[in-house]
C-alpha cells in the first residue's frame, strides 16, 4: 500500500507541484486585491477640524482690563499723573511716583484708600499743618474731581489733599485754611473763608459750590 502511493507520488509529482503553485498565487493575488479595499474602509483622519477647534480655543479674548488716572504731588520723588489699575489704592500711587521723599510727612495720608479716576494724591511735607486722612469721614481728593459739586468738602474735616482738588485753592491757600480752622474752633458757615488771608469775595464764589460745613 505504501509502495502504490510512493509511486503515485512520483508518477503526478509535477503535476501536484503545478497545482500548488497555482493555489499559492491565486491566493496571494486575492489577498493583493482584497488589502488596498480594507485599507480604504479607515476613515480620514480630519486634521483640519482639529486644528479649527483647537484655535476656537485659544484665541478667547482677555477681559478688558479698567485703568485711571491720578494726579500725584506733594512730597514724592516724581510728581506727576500717573495711570494704575482700576483697584489701585494711594499706596500704588506713591510707588509710581518713586515713593516718598525724604521730607514726606507719612502720616498725612492714607495708604489703603482706594482711589477713582482723576483722583488727587497729595502727600505733605514734615511741620506742614495737615490733618491725618480719615477714610471713614472725609470726602478725600481720591473720591472726586475738583469739578463734582455733587461731592462738597466739609471744611471741618477737609486735608490740603482734599482743598486743593478746588479751582483756585493752591497749596499754600490750604494751609491758610486749616490753620485759620485749628486756631478758631473749626468753620461755623463757609462764609468764614471771607476771614482767611487771601480769599476775597469773588474767591469764596468760585469755591462756595464745593464745599460745605457740618
Amino acid at each position: 500500500m505504501v509502495e502504490e502511493l510512493i509511486r503515485l507520488f512520483k508518477k503526478y509529482k509535477l503535476t501536484m507541484s503545478v497545482i500548488s503553485a497555482l493555489i499559492l498565487l491565486l491566493g496571494t493575488f486575492f489577498f493583493l486585491q482584497k488589502k488596498p479595499e480594507e485599507i480604504a474602509d479607515f476613515p480620514e483622519l480630519s486634521t483640519t477640524t482639529v486644528t479649527e477647534k483647537n484655535l476656537e480655543e485659544t484665541t478667547v479674548e482677555s477681559p478688558e482690563v479698567i485703568q485711571i488716572v491720578v494726579d500725584v504731588k506733594g512730597a514724592v520723588k516724581n510728581e506727576g499723573l500717573y495711570e494704575l489699575d482700576a483697584s489701585a489704592r494711594v499706596h500704588d500711587a506713591i510707588q509710581a511716583a518713586g515713593g516718598f521723599s525724604e521730607q514726606a510727612d507719612k502720616k498725612s495720608v492714607n495708604l489703603a484708600q482706594k482711589l477713582n479716576d482723576e483722583a488727587v494724591v497729595y502727600v505733605a511735607s514734615q511741620g506742614e499743618n495737615v490733618s491725618v486722612i480719615q477714610a471713614a469721614t472725609n470726602n478725600s481728593a481720591t473720591e472726586g474731581t475738583s469739578g463734582d459739586a455733587t461731592k462738597k468738602i466739609n471744611l471741618n474735616t477737609a486735608t490740603v489733599a482734599d482743598l486743593t482738588t478746588i479751582s483756585g485753592i493752591g497749596e499754600k491757600r490750604a494751609n491758610d485754611i486749616l490753620a485759620y480752622r485749628d486756631s478758631n474752633g473749626g468753620f461755623s458757615s463757609v462764609d468764614d473763608l471771607n476771614n482767611v488771608s487771601g480769599i476775597g469775595d469773588k474767591t469764596l464764589e468760585n469755591i462756595r459750590p464745593y464745599v460745605t460745613v457740618d
